[in-house]
């Protein structure tokens, strides 16, 4: 039996071990070779009657990531190739492809030998059902480890018997929340949960599997078992009534049936716990490779998984510019923001300096920093002397002496000009000249801000998401005279505070708060014409937001929308912000006083009891007379924020905000969370069509104004039937020279 992925080998005790260690790779996946080789190890463990027993095990830091998203990306692209040849054949090559890690699990469990995963690492998605397909499934005691079948974050689900095994050990309702979420699970809760049988010190791992395995081991799973009876009872019974139908009243609420894979879910633990596992395991196949085929999974899958894996890896990084610790940095603004980015900072291992206007201020920040980390320590997520050894990183300062030694100045001070440029010149005299400045504004240009500092070409902008610690994306903006050696220390810090960078080109508002404010812009629209705020703020969310373009304003705060407004105006005249906008927020802050979710009170009103729940303002009804609901069409609705938000990313790329294609998509979802299911703004367009979507545009600025026209770009795509992906495929070593 000739191996590349594992190493296979038999002790005196007739117990064989399987060592997973793919060359080349600094984790294993599951790919095709993979399966070959899972199925010769089969093959020879049932067929050899020296061989007692198996241990599955890792040669590598974690098990496994699950499977090559890269080879389910190709398969879903053979398919579509296929269908315009011969369908039928297509259908039955994607099934049989879809269906086969299954199948190969099906006979790990049915060898009739006993089969211990050893686990000495985190183990997701199709990892983790190999650990289901095991009779015994040992972890190491290692709180970093993580287990779980996250596939429905990317637009899949569980395609290898995951959400048939899970419910035949854990109770329905519990399988579905833990299959709905993508739930990670630690080796302690696991465990908790009988999804995992021992948890023990890493270095008794292979001893406690050989112990099992010499004591009296069973080869049968108990759901072949004669007498097996679901945790849950049967689905048609009182207690399955209880399940099934409110989780699907929870699913339609939480998704508006977006998302084929959390649908495929759904299906395939209702129809495949009424019947016997392997006809169940067959259910789940049919759905799999429904759901595979779908243009949610693939724009998901290339968003959420390739190309942020490539982002995360620096795709945008200088080659030519040598790798360099962040070492200590200076935070400047020791505010919600600032507070913000100290914390992921520090618990990154970086030492800070959090300067404010007065040492109370800066002290304040500090303390921000140190109850945040409790709530972790009380969560079980942060370690008491991990909280200790990060706070112990950061100093707080008023003394910009302090920056006398710092690799990178962060400026989170309040987003306004006259502040910000004395922040710059009063840091600009006292940091080495080998620091970078980076600017954490969210609108203003970065190229003007660049002026007050004296090395224009070490000055970046650097601009994070609120709430820091749980907003993964960082945008990076490239002033004019931005140089590469800035680019790269922006990116290397990015990258040690473990988050999402994608690299734009200066323009006011930048991408991704120009793009999302053409979805608030929408709401305000909206809510003019008379369209009933409840109903605006439902077809947000139908439409796949987080949140509605109101309640977003709120987060956002109206009072700084105004500021942007007034700003945007005393640069490029009054005529650049809408006039009936201009009007709308001015009245609810000036007028009214209402200033967004800070104050309690903007869009809504909210509670003072943690507990309560916000409510819409019911004197926006005398501000806005609504019209009846009936005169409006929610899709249609739905149509002009997703529109709205893709061709403004467009007119980026266009006008070269944004260059890289992977970059529009990932920093849409992660930095407001655009359509997920779509993929981003700009897969939104190449899966609708670029023809389909040019004459959706001109139908919509025909009805609703020029905002909707296509742009050139658009234009020139559609007469020669491209996408953006064609037309600009993306290269990390092209784009990171653009």
């Amino acid at each position: 039996m000739e191996l590349t992925n594992f190493r296979f080998e038999t002790d005196s005790d007739g117990i064989a071990t399987a060592t997973w260690d793919m060359p080349g790779k600094s984790m294993n996946v599951i790919s095709f070779p993979v399966m070959d080789e899972m199925e010769a190890i089969i093959a020879e463990v049932a067929g050899n009657d020296a061989i007692k027993g198996l241990i599955i095990t890792s040669g590598k830091d974690a098990f496994s990531g699950g499977a090559d998203l890269t080879m389910l990306e190709a398969l879903n692209g053979e398919f579509q190739k296929g269908l315009a040849k011969d369908r039928e054949a297509a259908i039955a090559r994607l099934f049989k492809d879809a269906s086969r890690l299954g199948e190969i699990y099906r006979k790990l469990e049915t060898c009739g030998k006993p089969v211990v995963a050893a686990v000495n690492g985190t183990a997701l998605g199709g990892a983790f059902e190999l650990m289901l397909a095991s009779h015994h499934r040992i972890v190491a005691d290692d709180e970093k480890i993580k287990l779980g079948l996250p596939e429905v974050k990317i637009g899949l689900f569980p395609g290898a018997g995951g959400t048939q095994r899970v419910p035949r050990i854990l109770n329905p309702q519990d399988a579905l929340q833990m299959l709905l979420r993508g739930e990670q699970l630690s080796p302690a809760k696991a465990k908790a949960m009988k999804l995992v049988d021992e948890v023990v010190p890493r270095g008794q791992l292979l001893d406690a599997a050989r112990a099992w395995l010499k004591g009296s081991p069973r080869a049968v799973q108990p759901w072949d078992e004669e007498n097996f009876k679901l945790p849950g009872g049967k689905v048609y019974s009182v207690a399955g009534a209880n399940v099934f139908p409110p989780a699907v009243a929870l699913y339609r609420r939480e998704t508006y049936d977006n998302y084929p894979g959390a649908r495929g879910i759904l299906s395939s633990v209702f129809e495949g716990l009424q019947l016997p596992i392997d006809q169940g395991l067959r259910v789940e196949a049919r759905y799999f490779a429904n759901v595979l085929q779908s243009k949610e999974a693939a724009a998901m899958i290339r968003s959420l998984f390739i190309s942020m894996q490539e982002l995360n890896k620096l795709a945008r990084r200088p080659a030519s510019v040598p790798a360099k610790p962040i070492r200590r940095i200076a935070i400047i603004g020791a505010g919600f923001m600032g507070a913000g980015i100290a914390e992921v900072s520090s618990r990154a291992g970086i030492e800070i300096v959090l300067v404010d206007r007065d040492q109370p201020s800066a002290e304040k920040g500090k303390a921000t920093v140190e109850a945040a980390f409790a709530r972790h320590v009380s969560r079980g997520r942060m370690k008491e002397e991990e909280k200790a050894a990060a706070l112990a990183r950061i100093t707080p300062a008023v003394d910009y002496a302090a920056l006398a030694d710092v690799d990178l100045v962060v400026e989170a001070v309040f987003e306004d000009r006259g502040i910000k440029e004395d922040v710059i010149k009063r840091a600009a005299a006292a940091l080495p000249e080998t620091a970078i400045f980076g600017s954490n504004t969210s609108t203003l240009p970065i190229t003007s801000l660049a002026t007050a500092f004296p090395r224009p070409e070490d000055f970046i902008g650097i601009h994070f998401f609120s709430p820091v610690d749980r907003m993964m994306l960082v945008e990076v903006i490239m002033g004019k005279k931005t140089g590469e050696v800035a680019l790269a220390r922006a990116l290397d810090f990015v990258r040690a505070i473990r988050k999402t960078p994608i690299v734009v080109n200066d323009s006011r508002g930048f991408y991704t708060s120009r793009v999302v404010e053409t979805y608030i812009g929408e709401g305000h629209r909206m809510l003019i014409e008379g369209v009933p705020p409840a109903m605006i703020e439902n077809a947000g969310r139908m439409a796949g937001m987080p949140v509605g373009p109101l309640s977003l304003n709120d987060e956002v705060a109206l009072d700084l929308s105004l500021k942007i407004m007034k700003a945007t105006q005393a640069d490029l005249g009054e005529d650049i912000v809408p006039p009936e906008q201009y009007r709308l927020i001015t009245e609810m802050v000036e007028t009214n006083g209402r200033l967004g979710r800070k104050n309690g009170k903007g869009f809504y009103d909210y509670p003072d009891t943690p507990n309560g729940k916000k409510k819409l303002w019911s004197g926006l009804r005398d501000l806005f007379p609504p019209k009846p609901a009936e005169d409006f069409d929610v899709k249609e609705l739905e149509l002009r924020f997703l529109v709205r938000q893709a061709l403004e990313a467009a007119r980026c790329f266009e006008e070269g905000v944004v260059t890289d294609v992977r970059e529009a998509d990932v920093g849409s979802i992660l930095g407001f969370g655009f359509a997920p299911f779509a993929g981003g703004t700009l897969s939104y367009i190449d899966f609708m069509g670029m023809t389909n979507f040019v004459a959706l545009c001109n139908r919509l600025a025909k009805a609703y104004g020029d905002r909707f026209k296509p742009n050139r770009l658009l234009r020139d795509m559609a007469k020669k039937g491209e996408t953006f992906y064609g037309r600009f495929p993306p290269s990390g070593e092209k784009q990171a020279a653009a």
